[in-house]
């Protein structure tokens, strides 16, 4: 019973280990378009535009219901 224990103390770093590789995996390819001047341009454009936009789409149904 007390290894139960041990691997629930466990769990929160695991969990906490888990969320930080996938966003780590998830932006690498963005990491590596920042390199060059013209692809950091596109990718801080299209992440604003982004940005953006979901603010506008989420004012937009806030503001109806």
């Amino acid at each position: 019973m007390s290894n139960f224990w041990v691997n629930l103390y466990k769990f929160p770093r695991f969990l906490i280990s888990v969320i930080i590789g996938f966003f780590l995996t998830t932006f690498q390819p963005v990491f590596k378009l920042l390199k060059t001047k013209k692809s950091k341009l596109l990718v801080i454009t299209t992440i604003t535009i982004t940005i953006v936009l979901f603010y506008r789409i989420i004012r937009i149904i806030t503001d109806s219901i």
